[in-house]
């Protein structure tokens, strides 16, 4: 997976790192969204990396669905 892409409202591309959005607390490992919420409890860091992968993954299908049917109402 590309995680370089630029967003919709990114003016430029940016390298975003996973280890930056996961973190350890109590010994079970998180992920931080840019929505602001915190994802998890993963058991293992491998785990929260999976985890970071597939909430990009739902995300991008939102927002994708969500064009769709925006184009589909006009």
């Amino acid at each position: 997976m590309n995680h370089q892409a630029i967003r919709a409202n990114d003016s430029v591309a940016r390298t975003h790192f996973r280890s930056d959005r996961i973190s350890n607390i109590n010994g079970k490992f998180f992920f931080a969204t840019r929505e602001g919420t915190l994802e998890g409890p993963y058991f293992t860091h491998n785990e929260a990396c999976h985890g970071v992968d597939a909430y990009i993954q739902a995300m991008q299908l939102a927002d994708q669905l969500f064009r769709h049917s925006k184009t589909a109402m006009h």
